[in-house]
């Protein structure tokens, strides 16, 4: 049996914070074989309020914190929650709202990615 990574272990959590708020969705990107990305893994997903994603990027910091005891290097978009970054350096996680989404679809900037969609 193969040791699950810590990095395995964060995106897990990641989701699973994401589902406990009702997050749609969601999208796990693998960008270790891109040259140049940001991240190693950008986890995408979105809420149909501002107060939902907000609760969404409130809840991955909690279960994080709590879990894992680890916390976002850097987190973004907070003041009107149509777009939030949490970012923990190798996982980085886009939380948006659904037009919001639509309108910059960064989906499509990392199509070469290897994308696993998240069953609800």
């Amino acid at each position: 049996m193969s040791k699950i990574t810590e990095k395995q272990l964060l995106i897990d959590k990641i989701v699973d914070s994401i589902q406990d708020t009702k997050g749609e969705d969601i999208l796990v990107f693998d960008l270790t074989g891109i040259e140049n990305a940001a991240a190693e893994t950008f986890i995408i997903c979105s809420g149909n309020s501002n107060t939902q994603v907000s609760a969404i990027a409130g809840n991955i910091q909690k279960n994080v914190r709590n879990d894992l005891n680890d916390r976002p290097w850097h987190v973004e978009g907070t003041e009107n929650s149509m777009w939030v970054l949490v970012d923990y350096v190798s996982v980085v996680v886009h939380i948006f709202q659904k037009e919001i989404r639509e309108y910059y679809d960064i989906e499509e900037l990392w199509g070469d990615a290897k994308i696993t969609k998240i069953e609800s």
